[in-house]
């Protein structure tokens, strides 16, 4: 169906948008640029809102493109810190202490620590609720890479976790 008449755009904003700025912040790890991020997958579904065949699968469409921009934003921060000297930040805004249970701020410092791949990985499986198989699809690699990158990521996430209980 062309030019899909049911998309109302402002409802489908309203109603995805925090959820997947959450799904963003835990990609990229900053509130702003994981706005920019959702406000940029929101931008795609406008621009291609003709070529939407079934209303059903906007969230999918909008989750995948909320990963693959999160994953551009993760690939120039890699090719720029290259040439940058590291900067230490001393403490997280105070908009994540806002969104994030204290429980779970080690949990996510655990996650922060991980490869762009690895993180994707976890956030889409943990946060996101996908199958292996979703996540597969999104980041463009086989169910086992998917299963490879979680057991890793779990691993390193437990280390964590034993160090900041230890």
């Amino acid at each position: 169906m062309s030019g899909s008449p049911s998309l109302d755009l402002d409802a489908e904003f309203l109603t995805r948008r925090a959820g997947l700025v959450r799904l963003a912040l835990l990609l990229v790890d900053d509130l702003p640029t994981a706005e920019d991020v959702v406000q940029d997958a929101f931008l795609g579904l406008h621009r291609n809102r003709g070529r939407v065949r079934n209303i059903d699968s906007v969230g999918a469409y909008l989750r995948r493109a909320v990963v693959n921009n999160a994953r551009g934003v993760l690939r120039r921060r890699h090719r720029t810190r290259r040439y940058l000297p590291a900067i230490e930040v001393d403490s997280p805004g105070a908009d994540i202490d806002l969104m994030l249970a204290e429980e779970h701020r080690v949990v996510l410092d655990g996650v922060r620590l991980l490869p762009p791949g690895q993180r994707a990985v976890v956030t889409l499986r943990y946060w996101g609720d996908m199958s292996d198989r979703e996540i597969a699809q999104i980041l463009g690699t086989s169910v086992g890479g998917v299963r490879s990158q979680a057991s890793r990521a779990l691993r390193k996430v437990r280390q964590h976790l034993e160090v900041q209980d230890g």
